[in-house]
């Protein structure tokens, strides 16, 4: 296993449009959750600009890609881009990299 970063972009005006979407967001990422893919989810509201940012734990990066293109945020344009990436773990209980 692996672990995976999302990283989402967020529309200058996400604010005022992730309301009407947010329900079936989290419903979808509750039930990622619920599969063990995704670890953690959340916003950095204090970068500038602010962004998305979810660990996925998988395989390979299918899992994280396929969320972010069924993700009611990306297609309803309150995330304008997104990226995954692997992120090697070394470090802590849940860490997936053994040194």
């Amino acid at each position: 296993m692996k672990h995976f970063l999302l990283i989402y972009d967020y529309a200058p005006d996400y604010l005022s449009t992730r309301p009407a979407h947010r329900p079936a967001h989290l419903d979808l990422a509750r039930q990622s959750a619920e599969r063990d893919e995704l670890q953690l989810g959340g916003a950095v509201p204090d970068a500038d600009p602010p962004f998305g940012l979810l660990l996925f734990k998988a395989e390979t990066p299918a899992i994280a890609e396929a969320f972010a293109k069924a993700d009611p945020y990306v297609v309803n344009g309150v995330v304008t881009g997104w990226r995954v990436c692997e992120w090697v773990t070394v470090v802590g209980e849940t860490a997936l990299t053994q040194v």
